[in-house]
C-alpha cells in the first residue's frame, strides 16, 4: 500500500508541475514497476499492454464519436439549436438562459464533449445574453455549466472510457446516462428559474424570435434529432453495436454538414480529421498510461489492501460508493473527468465487484461527480474554456455564477444515489 501511495503522491506532484495526466502515469506506472519487479519486467509489460489494448477492437468507438462530435461543431448546428430551444422557452423570464442549457443539452447528445459544448455555446449564447442585458454571472455560468452535460448525455467518451476500464457494455452505458442527463437539464433549468426569480434584473425579458427565423432553426435541427435517434435507438433495440452506432453517426453528421453546405472542399474535411486525429490521440495517450499505471497499482496490492479496509470498516455498499464519490469530488478538483476514471476506478474495481455494486449505476454516478470537477474551483476546466471564449468577463464572476449549478449537480447526485432506477431503469429493459 505505501510504494503505491508514494506513486500517487509522485504522479499528483507531476501533474502539479504541468505533464500531461497521460505521460505522468506511464512514466509513474513504468517506474513502480521497474522498483518492483525490474527494468527488463517493466519494459516488457509496457510493450504488451500497449501493444494489447491499441488492438482492443472496442476501442475503435472512441475514435469514430470524436468523428462525429467534430462533424457537427463543422456543421454549425449550434445556432438552430439554441434558436429553436429559445423559441419554445423564449417567453418565460430568463429565456435566453433557459434556452442555453437545453440547446447545450441537444448539443450535447451529438457532440459528446464538454470543452466543445462549452466554448461553441460561448460564442452562440452569449452575444444574444449581453444584447438583453443580462448578468454576466447568470449568462456566463449557465455556459459554463450547460456544457458539462457533454460527458452524461450520450454519446460520451467518458462512458465510454468507463466501460472498457470496468469491462461493462458500452451500450447500456449509454442508455443508462439519457435520464440522469435529462433529470439535470430538468435541474439547470430549475436553477435558471430560482435565480432570476431572486433577481429579476438579471435575466429582462426578451422579444419572440422571429417566424421565419423559427421555422428555419426547427427545420435546421430535425436532421441532428434524427441522427440522435437513430444512434441511441439502434442501440436500445439492439439494431446494431455502439461501435457500429458510432460508425452510422460519423456518418450521418458527415452528410447533415454536407446538406448544410459544409465539407465541399478537401481543406474541410482535412481539418475535421486532424482535429478528430489529435483529440483521439490525447485520448489514447491518457488511456494506455493509466493502463500500465493500474499495473503497478495491481502489482503493490493496493487494490486487495482496500478490499481489507472495506472488511475492516465492516462498509456497506452504498457507503463504499460514497466513500469513493467524495474522493472523486475531491480529485474533480484537479483532475479531468478521463483522469478521474482511470486513476480511480481500477483501484475500487475489485471492491466494487464483491460488494455487488451495480457497476452500470456505479459508472452512471461517477462520472456525474466527474461533471461536478468540470466547474468546480481551483481548477474547473469548462470555467477557464468560457474565459478564454469571453475573456471581457472576469473569472471570478464566472465562478460565481456556477455556484447554483453545483449545488444542482449535488441534488442530481443525491438522486441517482438515492434511487439508482433513474441510470439503471432503461439498462434493465435491454437486459
Amino acid at each position: 500500500m505505501l510504494t503505491a501511495l508514494i506513486g500517487f503522491a509522485v504522479l499528483l506532484l507531476l501533474c502539479f508541475f504541468g505533464m500531461r495526466v497521460g505521460f505522468a502515469t506511464l512514466i509513474v506506472g513504468f517506474g513502480g514497476y521497474a522498483m518492483l519487479r525490474g527494468f527488463d519486467a517493466s519494459l516488457a509489460m509496457v510493450g504488451q499492454q500497449v501493444f494489447h489494448d491499441s488492438m482492443n477492437y472496442n476501442l475503435s468507438v472512441i475514435p469514430l464519436f470524436i468523428l462525429m462530435g467534430v462533424l457537427i461543431v463543422h456543421a454549425q448546428i449550434s445556432q438552430d439549436l439554441y434558436d429553436a430551444a429559445y423559441s419554445a422557452l423564449g417567453r418565460f423570464r430568463g429565456g435566453l438562459a433557459l434556452a442555453t442549457v437545453l440547446a447545450a443539452g441537444g448539443f450535447s447528445a451529438v457532440c459528446g464533449s464538454t470543452l466543445a459544448t462549452a466554448a461553441t455555446m460561448a460564442k452562440v449564447a452569449m452575444p444574444s445574453m449581453q444584447d438583453y442585458k443580462y448578468s454576466r454571472r447568470l449568462s456566463s455560468g449557465t455556459i459554463a455549466a450547460g456544457g458539462t452535460l457533454g460527458i452524461m448525455i450520450p454519446p460520451s467518451v467518458p462512458l465510454v472510457i468507463y466501460g472498457l476500464i470496468a469491462e461493462q457494455d458500452i451500450g447500456l452505458l449509454f442508455i443508462a446516462g439519457v435520464l440522469p442527463g435529462l433529470l439535470l437539464v430538468f435541474l439547470f433549468m430549475v436553477c435558471v428559474g430560482i435565480v432570476v426569480r431572486r433577481d429579476p434584473t438579471a435575466a429582462p425579458l426578451a422579444p419572440p424570435l422571429d417566424p421565419e427565423r423559427r421555422k428555419a432553426a426547427i427545420r435546421g435541427t430535425l436532421p441532428v434529432l434524427f441522427l440522435f435517434l437513430l444512434v441511441l435507438g439502434g442501440i436500445y433495440t439492439g439494431a446494431f453495436t455502439a461501435t457500429e452506432a458510432a460508425g452510422i453517426g460519423s456518418f450521418g453528421a458527415a452528410c447533415i454538414a454536407l446538406l448544410r453546405g459544409k465539407l465541399r472542399k478537401l481543406e474541410e474535411w482535412r481539418l475535421c480529421l486532424v482535429d478528430a486525429t489529435t483529440t483521439t490521440a490525447t485520448i489514447f495517450i491518457v488511456l494506455l498510461g493509466a493502463i500500465v499505471f493500474a499495473q503497478f497499482i495491481n502489482l503493490s496490492g493496493m487494490p486487495y489492501d482496500l478490499l481489507d479496509f472495506v472488511d475492516a470498516w465492516d462498509l456497506s455498499a452504498i457507503e463504499l460508493v460514497i466513500f469513493i464519490c467524495i474522493i472523486a469530488i475531491l480529485m474533480g478538483m484537479v483532475f479531468e473527468a478521463i483522469g478521474i476514471l482511470v486513476l480511480l476506478v481500477p483501484v475500487f474495481l475489485p471492491a466494487l465487484l464483491i460488494n455487488g455494486v451495480d457497476m452500470i449505476w456505479f459508472g452512471i454516478l461517477v462520472v456525474l461527480v466527474s461533471e461536478i470537477g468540470l466547474i468546480t474551483p481551483p481548477i474547473g476546466m469548462n470555467v477557464f474554456v468560457v474565459k478564454s471564449v469571453l475573456p471581457e468577463v472576469p473569472l471570478g464572476k464566472i465562478f460565481r455564477g456556477v455556484v447554483p449549478y453545483i449545488l444542482a449537480l449535488f441534488v442530481g447526485l443525491v438522486l441517482v444515489l438515492a434511487f439508482p432506477q433513474i441510470a439503471t431503469f432503461l439498462p434493465s429493459l435491454m437486459r
